[in-house]
């Protein structure tokens, strides 16, 4: 078993200290997005959402416009600021206080929602491929900051899984990135395998089963984003919509295995996840014997 590791964020110059792990709720303002029941177009829709989150127990909310689902269309982007736009004026009326993170790859969109729409945390699912001055951004912003792993781009990903050992291809690849943005002066960053995203079903799982290697090779805290996906359903051979109790036993797996961040579709089974998790490592008298 491998112990979680408090951490810190500097948002906005107030800093976050997380001394379990978090439980990011999922948002999305898109028509498309692989699980019907996360897809939130209307302002009433967004809004129960994000109160019902907030309620379950959320600690950071992560809003998208862009959906980025495997064969997933292009959106312009102005559509998707204007999608976000949307989203962060109802979270912000709902709780000013509550961390907020901004699912996109352009550099544009993230300084927009960061400066002008009220997000704290940038979260970029190309760990900065698809935008090449993210990264310079991202240091003029001194915002906190999301890198994923992921080959391609979100209608291409699939055709790029020929890892000849994939939790090294990952391992290396953060790495890398993580010195170039140290060199930028980014220190608030939180790596994220990218499970699904350029991956096989198999491929998700090696990745899962040795988070421990990566939590000691990269030294961030990891997030985990497995909730209702296809690394789930195929195995089982039912939809996004049946897989909360497939979601349960894998968060379960990646809280044993040292993951700092849930990202999920299902706040309150989270929350339940992770303090049964949590007094599953309570320190017994045995032990210390």
């Amino acid at each position: 078993m491998n112990k979680f590791q408090p951490f810190s964020l500097n948002i906005r110059g107030e800093l976050h200290r997380f001394d379990r792990p978090a439980i990011m709720g999922i948002i999305n303002v898109t028509p498309d997005s692989f699980f019907q029941g996360s897809r939130t177009n209307e302002s009433d829709a967004i809004a129960r959402r994000v109160s019902r989150m907030i309620a379950d127990g959320a600690d950071i909310i992560d809003i998208g416009g862009y959906s980025s689902r495997p064969g997933a269309s292009d959106v312009a982007p102005d559509e998707e600021l204007r999608r976000l736009e949307k989203g962060l004026s109802i979270i912000r009326k709902i709780d000013s206080s509550i961390p907020v993170s901004v699912d996109t790859f352009r550099a544009r969109v993230a300084k927009t929602a960061i400066m002008q729409l009220g997000a704290d945390i940038i979260n970029d699912i190309s760990g900065g491929d698809l935008d090449n001055s993210m990264f310079e951004t991202v240091a003029t912003l001194k915002a906190p900051y999301i890198l994923m792993h992921m080959r391609g781009t979100p209608e291409t990903m699939q055709s790029f899984t020929d890892y000849t050992d994939v939790t090294l291809a990952v391992g290396a690849d953060l790495s890398e990135k993580l010195s170039r943005l140290e060199t930028l002066g980014v220190c608030d960053t939180i790596v994220d395998p990218g499970l699904g995203f350029g991956k096989t079903v198999e491929q998700n799982y090696r990745l899962l089963s040795d988070l421990p290697y990566l939590t000691e090779l990269l030294r961030r805290p990891i997030l985990i984003g497995l909730s209702r996906k296809s690394m789930l359903t195929r195995p089982l051979s039912i939809t996004p919509a049946d897989a909360l109790a497939a979601t349960v036993a894998a968060n379960t797996i990646a809280l044993s295995k040292g993951a700092s961040i849930l990202r999920v579709h299902d706040v309150a089974e989270a929350c339940q996840t992770r303090t049964i998790h949590n007094h599953t490592h309570t320190p017994s008298l045995a032990a210390s014997l």
